[in-house]
């Protein structure tokens, strides 16, 4: 399809032409492991579905679209994605890494990947300088997330992406909340992005799945060659949930962002609220960068209430509001990143990045922002 079509053209179409048997207008679910050969050597493009499937093939298709890239690569998991863009690497190898990102990937880089010989640095991202100076002759990777989980830090893309090409490495963006709705981060220079798909692209909390998109022909070489070899792939199922999904993706993300301002702003003036994490607000001190390499702010919000007993408060006594893991779903989210995202950094690691047990993540979802404000308020009346 044509890079310059529309978004949301492209979230419909790319990928998706009409089944040519039937004329069906969604892609099958291709439910089979294997597929006949006609002879030795001869086949119609399958062979076995840990290496390829069609209704993988066509979300594959559609999500480079979104994303301008390449080429994308499904995974099992976010998670699975991460560990993939990371196996590409050899023991003794460095990565720079954002000192604030989801808690599950310094859990994999620290406790899994470390005992294989990968070195990583962390490092606030906000900061060019302290990024610079974290870069050594074996780095070859730069990680980061914008806007981070859960403190809604940004770092500059561009910046990031001058600063790993100098150094001979690779940026690799998490892009789960911005979506690439309105986020690119391969338009400002990074080489890979990476999703957790269970998120904003599936957009109703019935799927796990993980991307990374890449940007060259070396890059897919080793991501198909890891999908091959590890087995870590998406099932046909889930693939057939998220080219459902991804079809809504511009009109969600569109609402996500309206509900978030609203409920970010009314938050901000609150008397119960200490403070507010949300770059849309004016109050943010990256409100300028956010303002610059984003075309919108989205929905995740992170709001102090000053200590865990007013944190549990709280999320007991909502009742639209959903506690539960996660994020980007139809369903408005409400979590305690200190005991569920990020529980796995520990008490030092939180202080660190200056995560608190008063803090509570917030992912708008598409009910009536007016409901969505009034269970908020009746939640905080109880502090």
């Amino acid at each position: 399809m044509n890079p310059t079509t529309g978004f949301s053209t492209r979230a419909i179409h790319a990928g998706q032409a009409p089944d040519p048997t039937t004329g069906a207008v969604n892609v099958p679910i291709y439910a089979t492991s294997t597929y006949v050969q006609e002879e030795i050597g001869k086949h119609k493009g399958y062979e076995y579905s840990r290496v390829s499937n069609p209704t993988r093939t066509a979300l594959e298709e559609n999500l480079a679209a979104l994303e301008s890239g390449h080429s994308a690569h499904v995974f099992a998991s976010g998670m699975a994605a991460i560990s993939a863009v990371l196996t590409r690497l050899s023991a003794g190898d460095h990565v720079v890494c954002g000192r604030n990102v989801y808690g599950g990937t310094p859990r994999l880089f620290n406790q899994v990947l470390q005992r294989f010989g990968l070195r990583v640095t962390y490092v606030d991202t906000r900061q060019p300088e302290q990024v610079d100076a974290a870069f050594g002759p074996s780095t070859r990777l730069l990680f980061v997330e914008t806007p981070t989980n859960p403190l809604m830090e940004l770092c500059d893309l561009r910046v990031c992406a001058d600063l790993a090409h100098r150094h001979g490495a690779e940026l690799v963006v998490d892009n789960t909340f911005m979506s690439p709705y309105f986020q690119c981060p391969l338009a400002l220079g990074a080489d890979m992005v990476v999703h957790s798909t269970t998120k904003f692209l599936n957009g109703h909390s019935d799927g796990l799945g993980g991307v990374v998109v890449a940007s060259s022909d070396k890059q897919a070489e080793d991501l198909r060659f890891i999908q091959k070899s590890v087995g870590a792939i998406l099932s046909p199922f889930e693939c057939f949930l998220l080219l459902r999904g991804v079809k809504t993706l511009a009109v969600r993300m569109r609402q996500h962002d309206a509900s978030g301002r609203r409920i970010a702003a009314w938050l901000a003036q609150h008397p119960k609220v200490r403070a507010v994490y949300y770059p849309g607000l004016e109050s943010h001190p990256q409100h300028a960068l956010a303002r610059r390499q984003m075309t919108g702010f989205g929905s995740m919000i992170t709001f102090e209430t000053g200590s865990l007993d007013n944190a549990n408060r709280v999320l007991k006594s909502v009742r639209l509001c959903s506690l539960a893991e996660s994020l980007g779903g139809v369903e408005t989210l409400i979590s305690h990143p200190a005991t569920m995202t990020h529980a796995a950094i520990g008490v030092e690691g939180r202080a660190a990045i200056g995560l608190t047990d008063g803090m509570v993540r917030i992912s708008v979802g598409l009910e009536d922002v007016e409901d969505i404000e009034a269970d908020l308020d009746q939640a905080l009346a109880n502090l």
